[in-house]
């Protein structure tokens, strides 16, 4: 049986947002409430999944067009254009967008899967590098400090510090050059198909699809939980 963590991979990087890290609560209900807190009155939680995935969608396409290309600025306009976007009938949209940036920047406001400290301590034992590539800015350090299994983490690769974000290869060599080692020599586990996915295998990385609802039977290899990395 062939190994699912080849044997030549020496270190194992994982994405953050949806693959290690989940917003509790839920980020439909954090912004309903926001919205309630400035004079919103919407219909329910499902309005704001609609608009925040229109939203993101679009500043996707937007980030596409720039190549990729960010900072500390232009992640904070991003998440500006996103809230005010899903927000749009608040009294104040720039006093809402301010108290949902500082919410995400809390430990509190997300959690971890269950299996991921004893795969924490099953990829180490095996003597295995463990490292964080997310597209995030600089409020992840905030979280990563009021999480001891994140604290495990190193390197810790940021797409507003590196300038770049996923799927840019330059995001990916940056992994590369702070790991001081072969891309071949570097798995990277992520959720999303185009940004960890494609986007690390362009990179020449190695990759597993964390896929746990099962929407992607088409691509191998790909885990339904973190814990299978250790079978």
């Amino acid at each position: 049986m062939a190994r699912l963590i080849p044997a030549d991979v020496q270190a194992v990087v994982f994405d953050a947002v949806g693959t290690i890290l989940f917003p509790d609560p839920p980020v439909s209900r954090i912004y309903r409430e926001i919205a309630q807190q400035f004079g919103s009155s919407p219909p329910d939680a499902d309005h704001f999944r609609r608009h925040f995935r229109r939203c993101f969608i679009e500043e996707e396409e937007r980030d596409r067009a720039h190549n990729w290309q960010t900072s500390e600025q232009w992640e904070i306009d991003r998440w500006r254009r996103i809230v005010i976007g899903c927000l749009s009938d608040v009294t104040d949209a720039e006093a809402a967008f301010q108290a949902l940036f500082a919410h995400f920047a809390l430990p509190e406001a997300w959690t971890l899967p269950d299996d991921f400290g004893p795969v924490c301590d099953g990829l180490a034992a095996r003597g295995l590098r463990l490292g964080l590539g997310s597209n995030y800015d600089s409020r992840l350090h905030s979280v990563i400090a009021g999480h001891p299994h994140l604290q495990r983490l190193d390197p810790v690769i940021i797409s507003s510090q590196v300038g770049y974000r996923k799927p840019s290869g330059r995001f990916f060599a940056s992994l590369v050059h702070a790991l001081g080692m072969p891309p071949r020599s570097i798995l990277f586990v992520g959720d999303d198909v185009q940004n960890d996915f494609e986007g690390a295998r362009a990179a020449g990385l190695q990759v597993i699809l964390l896929d746990g609802e099962g929407r992607h039977p088409e691509i191998t290899p790909r885990i339904r939980r973190l814990a299978d990395l250790l079978e």
